[in-house]
């Protein structure tokens, strides 16, 4: 029988500028919510450390805004990671059409409100209680609370991208707008070995996936290095691979150099970096390239990946196939490698909904917003599907 909760929550949010001003222990009481199976973005030591590092602050359009909820013994009880943005990047949910529309018609769309783990694409819990708590109460105080703050600030609109499924159909039913897109996840069947997930693909994407390895390793070392293995050799390293990446792609990478320090000062054992380096030269060998990832209770969530040398399917080797290997070893239930890339199906990462929900303050713009998104949800499941259907790497009948 399902316990029930009774109602015990003071009826007032608080806003907090800073999550430091909540405290480890407070946050992750919400945060460590077994519920919400390790997501390792929603937790103190990761948000801190962004805005101690200063990269989720308000010079960078990152301004902390976290909501929080009291018990009737004055203890935090539920929490929202929430941010004032001046802008719309580093979100991976796109609504930039959204505020140029409104801008043109003579509105004023920043700033907006985003719940979210910023800079990160990976589903997880957004509105944060405390498992002893009635979650429907203390999560209509975290939304009405951040309407009220939308309202109270003038902003735009209020954003939460990459909810659970759980907590988008809630939202739908509190009137928010419901959007939909897709990322690309490999799925654990039960695998004991990364040869028995080879063994559930075709013929064709078997051998593929062999020559692939095989090529990319060719003269390469590569290493899984997690908790105490962690140094600052091996951040500097990747920091470069970063920073190249990123200003390839978008021009400003987000992430600072001492965030990576903190982070694996305060979460090695939730970090897994996938080094690659030539093994001749000083030290032992040269490194040329790095993946990182971090890891949850049934997760392992592929976030950055930056290169030194052009090395043929390495990117595969290191953000795909050894994230498949190192989670199969650990037991997970899925990979998640981040937005984009239908390249990643024949990977063995099949299509899967992510979400996000919208409350638009301007009646003008909301209605458009809605019939949008209404009709974007459609097309995307239709996507989806076809996509399943029509170049999944498996066998037959799997």
């Amino acid at each position: 029988m399902k316990e029930t909760r009774v109602a015990t929550l003071k009826p007032a949010v608080r806003v907090c500028r800073r999550v430091s001003e909540v405290g480890r222990d407070a946050w992750n009481a919400c945060a460590g919510n077994p519920a919400y199976a390790g997501n390792p973005f929603i937790l103190y030591d990761f948000l801190d450390a962004l805005e101690q590092s200063n990269c989720a602050t308000e010079r960078t359009g990152w301004g902390p805004q976290h909501l929080t909820v009291e018990d009737i013994h004055g203890q935090v009880a539920a929490v929202m990671p929430l941010y004032v943005k001046s802008h719309s990047q580093g979100e991976y949910i796109f609504d930039h059409a959204w505020a140029d529309a409104y801008e043109r018609a003579g509105g004023r769309y920043y700033p907006k409100l985003l719940c979210a783990a910023p800079f990160t694409p990976a589903t997880g819990a957004r509105l944060l209680v405390r498992p002893d708590i009635d979650s429907e109460e203390a999560r209509r105080f975290l939304l009405g609370g951040a309407l009220t703050l939308c309202e109270r600030q003038g902003a735009s609109s209020f954003h939460v991208n990459f909810p659970t499924a759980e907590e988008w159909c809630w939202m739908g039913e509190q009137g928010l707008a419901l959007r939909e897109g897709q990322q690309y996840h490999w799925e654990n069947r039960g695998y004991a070995t990364f040869d028995d997930f080879l063994a559930a693909l075709s013929s064709g994407r078997r051998k593929t996936i062999r020559r692939e390895r095989r090529d990319a390793a060719c003269g390469i070392e590569i290493l899984c290095l997690t908790g105490a293995d962690l140094t600052e050799d091996h951040w500097d390293a990747f920091f470069g691979f970063y920073m190249d990446t990123g200003s390839r792609k978008w021009g400003q990478p987000y992430l600072s150099r001492a965030f990576f320090s903190m982070l694996g000062e305060r979460m090695a054992d939730r970090v897994l970096l996938i080094m690659a380096r030539r093994p001749d030269g000083p030290g032992g060998g040269r490194w040329i390239a790095g993946a990182l990832n971090l890891i949850g209770d049934d997760c392992l969530y592929g976030r950055n990946w930056g290169c030194a040398e052009d090395v043929p399917f390495l990117h595969f080797e290191l953000c795909y196939y050894r994230a498949i290997e190192w989670a199969i070893g650990q037991g997970l239930a899925r990979v998640e490698a981040g937005a984009q890339g239908q390249h990643k199906i024949a990977r063995g990462y099949l299509p899967r909904p992510v979400y996000s929900a919208h409350y638009i303050a301007d009646p003008a713009l909301r209605g458009p917003v809605e019939r949008f998104v209404a009709q974007e949800r459609a097309g995307v499941e239709q996507e989806m599907e076809w996509l399943s259907d029509e170049y999944s790497p498996f066998k037959q009948g799997d």
